[in-house]
Order: structure tokens, then C-alpha cells, then sequence
């Protein structure tokens, strides 16, 4: 991948990063962590990967997007407002009465969200249906499924992941926001998920383990997926839950609390972003 684009993407997800955190203070209610780990992935994908269009969101040959980790809307939300799908200004709106912007994406009310998603372990189920929908309509087009290692405790994850393989959805890519963390702790000591790769491996899927922040490595295993036939692809990403501010990175507290006035100022001079 040329250097000019990788740069590119990487002052992208700087920027959102940037985004999530005002967003979030504004609301003074949300979930931090997950969305600043999911947020150079998803930047890769709106930015680079997927086929969609701001301008008509329902187009049929668009690629899909589903955030199974639904909690982490913050992370997919500033990525749709920055392409284009809402306007900016609306992001201080999260998780308002009455706004399109809640806390859990809403698929009836937010231009480009394709699911209603939140309550965990569901989001790779919706997927498989995407994925077999598109090859009855003979569609090139392609969906993506963005997991949490902790979502991974449940038990539909496996069901789907089951059914991915049995139906050869090669159309189909799941990432997994590996942070290590869950809103109680550990992952490995709350209800451990490993190895990940080796049983997503173990039930049919073709498996890449990459750095989650290495934008070469995120859009290298994105390509790669592209060309495997007859079988699903896992890509299983190692993220820092809180990436990017220091003071929220590798800390299960800043799970669901948003930013006060100080975290503010701090991320936002970690960001490179200085306020007036």
C-alpha cells in the first residue's frame, strides 16, 4: 500500500479519534474504550475498503457494516458523519433524547447504519443473512462484521460462525476487536475466549491475526479476504482498549464512562488536537 494512503487513513482515524472524545464528553455517557479501539479499523473500512455511497445509503451494491459490538456506536458514528451521512454537528447530539445518535446503532433512525445492534452475539447471525441474501441476488458485494473479544462469550457466536463455514460465505469478513478487556475486567478472567484464531480455524474460517492499529497490517489482511474463496474470513485484531489517550489505554474502567472536563483537555492534547 502506497505510504500517501496509509498516512492518509492514519491522520483519519487521528482525527475521529479526535471526534469520539468530544462526542462523548458532550453526551457525559458512553463507552470510550471499545470506540477508541475500534477506531482504525472502522476508518479503514469507510475510508479505503467498502463500496458505499452517503448520497444513497440504501444503494444495492454497497458493502455492509455491522458494529455486533453495538456499544461502541461512537466509533461508527463519527466515521458516517465524516463521509458524509449526517453532518457533523450532530455527533454533539449522542445519546440525546430525541436524537438519531443513540447510544446503540438504530438502523431506522441513522442514515447508514445497516442493523439495529447492542445486545451482544447477535451481530454475526445478522451477518451470515447479508451474506446469503447477496448471493441469491448474484451480488459482488461484500459484509463486514465487527466483533469484541468479549462479545465473543457468547454462545450465538459460535452458532453463526458455524453456519458461516457450513454456507462457504467467502463474502463475508469478521474482525475482532481483541482489547482484552470487558466492562468487568479481563477477558481471560471473567470467561476466557482464547485461542481465538484457532477456533474460529476450527470451525471452517480462513484466519489472519494482525496489530489492530498497524493501518499497513489492517488493510493488508482486508485485501487478502477479498481473494479467499469457499470459506469466511476471521480477521483477529490485537487492540489497546482506550487507544490513543494514555490515561484511558489498557483500563476496564474507561469501558462505559465518558470523558470529564480534564480527561477532555488531556486526550485532546494527546490527540494533537489544542481547543481555543
Amino acid at each position: 500500500m502506497e505510504k500517501q494512503k496509509i498516512e492518509f487513513l492514519e491522520e483519519k482515524a487521528r482525527a475521529l479519534r479526535v471526534s469520539i472524545v468530544k462526542a462523548l464528553h458532550k453526551s457525559q455517557s458512553g463507552h470510550t474504550g471499545g470506540s477508541l479501539s475500534a477506531i482504525d479499523m472502522i476508518t479503514a473500512l469507510y475510508f479505503h475498503v467498502m463500496r458505499h455511497d452517503p448520497e444513497n445509503p440504501r444503494w444495492e451494491e454497497r458493502d455492509r457494516f455491522i458494529l455486533s459490538k453495538g456499544h461502541a456506536a461512537p466509533a461508527q458514528y463519527v466515521a458516517l458523519a465524516e463521509a458524509g451521512y449526517f453532518p457533523k454537528e450532530d455527533l454533539m447530539m449522542l445519546r440525546r433524547l430525541g436524537s438519531h445518535l443513540q447510544g446503540h446503532p438504530d438502523s431506522k433512525g441513522t442514515p447508514g447504519v445497516e442493523v439495529c445492534t447492542g445486545s451482544l452475539g447477535q451481530g454475526l447471525s445478522m451477518a451470515n443473512g447479508m451474506a446469503l441474501g447477496l448471493r441469491l441476488d448474484k451480488r459482488n458485494s461484500r459484509v463486514y462484521a465487527l466483533l469484541g473479544d468479549g462479545e465473543l462469550q457468547e454462545g450465538q457466536v459460535w452458532e453463526a460462525a458455524m453456519a458461516s463455514a457450513h454456507y462457504r460465505l467467502d463474502n463475508l469478513c469478521a474482525l475482532i476487536d481483541a482489547n482484552a478487556l470487558q466492562i468487568d475486567g479481563e477477558v481471560e478472567r471473567v470467561m476466557n475466549v482464547s485461542p481465538i484464531g484457532e477456533k474460529f480455524m476450527a470451525f471452517g474460517w480462513n484466519v489472519t491475526e494482525i496489530d489492530g492499529h498497524d493501518m499497513q497490517e489492517i488493510l493488508t489482511a482486508l485485501e487478502s479476504a477479498k481473494q479467499v474463496r469457499g470459506k469466511p474470513t476471521a480477521i483477529v485484531a490485537r487492540t489497546v482498549k482506550g487507544k490513543g489517550v494514555p490515561r484511558f489505554e489498557h483500563k476496564a474502567s474507561y469501558h462505559g464512562v465518558a470523558p470529564n472536563d480534564e480527561e477532555l483537555s488531556e486526550a485532546l492534547l494527546c490527540l494533537g488536537c489544542i481547543e481555543d
